[in-house]
Parts: C-alpha cells; structure tokens; sequence
C-alpha cells in the first residue's frame, strides 16, 4: 500500500481506502462499542456488504475526502481521516477522525493525519474553514481539536443520545490565515 501515498507525516501515511480494506480490521473497528463510543457508527451493525458500499461511494462523492491512515513502520491501516461535508462555494468542511487501532491510542497519531489533512485542505484544496462537533464527554477529542489550533465556537445542548442520555455537541472551527498573505 505505501506505493498510493497521497499524503505523508513522520509515523504515518494517507492514502485512499481501497477495497483490499475490507480484508483487514476495518469492519471490526465498527462493530467495536469502545473504538466508536463517540462518533457516529456503532448505532446499526457494520456488515462487509455496507462497509464495501461506503468505500466505493468515497471514490464518487467530490463532497468528502476519506483517507486510510496507514502506520510508517508496520504499513499497517490503523485508522481513517476524512473531510466531508465539503462545501465548495462556502470553502468549508467538517473533519472527522476514526482511529480503530488501540495500539495506536494516546501516541500523537491523529494530531499528526489531522495537520496533515488540514494543511492540504487549506493549501491545496484552497478551503476556508474547517470545522468538528464532538461529545462533550469526548475529552480526547476535544483535546486533539485544541491542538489542531481549532476554537470552541458553540455548544449543541442535548443534541446526541449515547448510553441512555443526552450529552451536548462541541464545536469547533479553524480558519485558513494564510490565504490571505
């Protein structure tokens, strides 16, 4: 796989998703309640058959990038980044972050894909802004958000239902300054 380098940091590479996905964990980090407890999967179950819908739909939506993180060493697929939601005539998008291996957990990974990401949507992709909603009981991702250099622009009350409650949404936002250099 490290011969479809799209993008590449330090410890990790991105890439395309690729159907040869599909025989990896990838499914398996879907289905898995701790490694989804605050995104948006793990409310129906992930089957081949839909996961495989999902990377072929990736190849034809020109609102959303999703991209394969794959560790240096181990060219392993750890994890997923994406920006969706694109809205070209507005300049912006959401970024999301799915990091399925836990062995990968706590190590400065997403920090990494996501400066990887965001700098290509704002040089490259010529976006404005960049934005993420997270649990309010996510304080990891919370944190990466804050280290990406994004702001606490708002709070969503009451707007996602997780283990039997209500928890708030935080947003946050970053703004491309260089475009105006």
């Amino acid at each position: 796989m490290k011969n479809n380098i799209f993008l590449e940091g330090k410890r990790v590479f991105l890439r395309p998703l690729s159907l040869d996905d599909l025989e990896g964990d990838y499914q398996f980090w879907l289905n898995n309640r701790e490694i989804v407890k605050f995104n948006s999967h793990g409310k129906f179950p992930f089957s081949k058959d839909i996961l495989k819908s999902y990377i072929e739909s990736s190849f034809k939506d020109d609102s959303k990038i999703v991209l394969a993180i794959n560790d240096s060493k181990s060219l392993k697929h750890i994890g997923n980044i994406s920006l969706q939601s694109i809205d070209w005539i507005n300049r912006n998008c959401e970024i999301a972050f799915l990091l399925g291996n836990k062995d990968f957990w706590s190590k400065g990974i997403m920090k990494e894909a996501g400066d990887l990401l965001i700098n290509h949507a704002f040089q490259n992709l010529n976006l404005h802004r960049i934005y993420c909603g997270t649990s309010s009981n996510n304080i990891g991702m919370q944190k990466l958000a804050v280290k990406l250099g994004m702001k606490k622009e708002g709070v969503r009350k009451d707007s996602i239902f997780n283990d039997g409650r209500y928890y708030d949404i935080i947003e946050y936002g970053i703004i491309n300054n260089y475009e105006l250099l």
